[in-house]
């Protein structure tokens, strides 16, 4: 049997396209592009063709509920949360310390349930 990633794609709903671009690419500092390639604009994640990855699209978010998206911070959780709560994100709680490394769970500003994933050392 071939080694399959668990997670192959993800999608988040968000209700305005460009400013949700806009947030994900200042949180997470990403080059995000609005592409039309699929049946409706979509704004992929930077870095999806090299590993598991996805994108943004015009859709009703979850509001508070729903799946738990955890992505990679680029410099570590502190630069990345003082990040998203400039950008108008929210902070949930505080850092968790797991074996993999850390995180703090946060929403974006369609309050897509996020979380902000430090790998550790090991």
């Amino acid at each position: 049997m071939t080694h399959q990633p668990i997670v192959c794609w993800t999608e988040i709903p968000v209700s305005d396209l460009k400013q949700a671009c806009a947030f994900y690419a200042d949180v997470f500092q990403w080059t995000m592009t609005i592409t039309d390639a699929g049946p409706n604009d979509i704004a992929v994640f930077d870095g999806a063709d090299e590993a598991a990855g996805g994108h943004l699209y015009p859709g009703k978010p979850a509001q508070g509920c729903g799946t738990t998206v955890h992505l990679t911070t680029p410099d570590g959780i502190a630069a990345t949360a003082a990040r998203l709560e400039k950008a108008g994100g929210q902070l949930l709680g505080p850092v968790i310390d797991i074996p993999a490394g850390r995180f703090q769970y946060a929403t974006d500003l369609d309050g897509n349930s996020i979380g902000l994933f430090e790998r550790g050392s090991a």
